[in-house]
Parts: C-alpha cells; sequence; structure tokens
C-alpha cells in the first residue's frame, strides 16, 4: 500500500507523492528517490541521525514515532531547529503517514 505525502523543498515548490509502506523506506529516503533535493545535500551521513542534512518540519498533526536519543542529540546540534523539527531518516514510511506534510529545512 502507498501513502500520499505533501513535500515543499527548499525553494518552496509542494510534491505530492507516494511513498511505499512496504519497502522499510524512511522520508530521507523517499526525498532521494523523488529527486525533491539536489544529490548530496540530504541524507549525508546515510541515514545514521549524525548530519542533520534531512532534517524537516513537520506541518500537520500526524502520529510519528518518539524522536530517539540520537535525533534528539542531532537536533540539538543543528541549524534553524523549531519545535516541530525531525530528522527524516528517523521517520520510517508506515501507513500511519498518510496525508503528512512536511517543509525541508534550509541547508545551512
Amino acid at each position: 500500500m502507498d501513502v500520499t505525502i505533501k513535500i515543499t523543498d527548499r525553494e518552496g515548490n509542494l510534491h505530492e507523492v507516494q511513498a511505499p509502506t512496504d519497502m522499510a523506506m524512511n522520508l530521507m529516503e523517499l526525498c532521494k528517490a523523488y529527486e525533491i533535493a539536489p544529490e548530496g545535500t540530504i541524507g549525508v551521513c546515510g541515514g545514521m541521525a549524525m548530519c542533520a542534512s534531512c532534517q524537516c518540519y513537520i506541518l500537520n498533526d500526524v502520529e510519528l514515532p518518539e524522536k530517539g536519543d540520537d535525533e534528539e542529540a542531532m537536533l540539538s546540534e543543528a541549524f534553524n531547529v523549531k519545535p516541530n523539527s525531525r530528522l527524516g531518516c528517523q521517520i520510517q514510511i508506515t501507513e500511519n503517514l498518510e496525508g503528512l506534510e512536511i517543509e525541508l529545512a534550509p541547508e545551512y
């Protein structure tokens, strides 16, 4: 089953994408698959919660997994962090994400 996720890129363009729930993908990998951010500007650490290049802002009220310690630590050091910031690499694509709206944080 696919879920629909709306992603606003760093230029302010809205992308409505279909995300498969059966491929163990996360939001960062989804952005890479759809080339929503230029290569080399997202998922730099490979999804290890070590670089914050996949930081995004959660724009609506969708049930997400709790932040882990690694994600909390990385966000405490990242730039442009807001109360609704999450690391895309730490959010697995599941059926719960249907209708999720996110915006990619600025690169710097």
